[in-house]
């Protein structure tokens, strides 16, 4: 079931990737391009994550069957009923973490931020930071060549 959304949602970015990529062009749009990759990465990235959830519940579950074994085998009285309800517990807890692979996913690339603001606001405290030191580069430049006239 996860295959067939992931598939459906990489067409659509797939058909999106041009208009991204044309948006990109523009003053303000040009993180648009890296928004798509990143999400088209994080949609891919839903079947692998998918994978090893499903291979972390199996490990789980033949754990689980080898612990009844070994409790069938040294009391002949064991019932698998008195262990249903930890399977069922089991059971729950892997159909909710299935709903929760695209967050996963998300968490292993991220598809947020602040886009061109945060480059601007970036750029400005740069620009910022280079002028308060070139001045304080020639206010202290000033101030030895100063001294040096003093002492001479």
């Amino acid at each position: 079931m996860i295959d067939t959304v992931r598939t459906f949602f990489l067409v659509v970015l797939a058909i999106l990737g041009p208009i991204a990529f044309a948006l990109s062009v523009w003053d303000g749009f040009q993180n648009t391009l890296t928004q798509w990759i990143c999400r088209y990465i994080q949609v891919y990235l839903w079947l692998p994550v998918s994978d090893m959830f499903s291979t972390i519940l199996a490990k789980i579950q033949v754990l689980m069957l080898q612990n009844d074994i070994e409790r069938m085998q040294a009391d002949p009285n064991f019932s698998l009923d008195s262990s249903d309800g930890v399977y069922i517990v089991f059971l729950c807890i892997g159909i909710i973490g299935y709903f929760t692979i695209p967050t996963v996913a998300g968490w292993i690339i991220q598809a947020g931020g602040m886009g061109g603001y945060g480059r601007n606001v970036n750029q400005m405290a740069g620009r910022a930071g280079s002028m308060a030191g070139s001045v304080a580069g020639a206010a202290a430049g000033n101030a030895v060549g100063r001294v040096g006239k003093l002492l001479k």
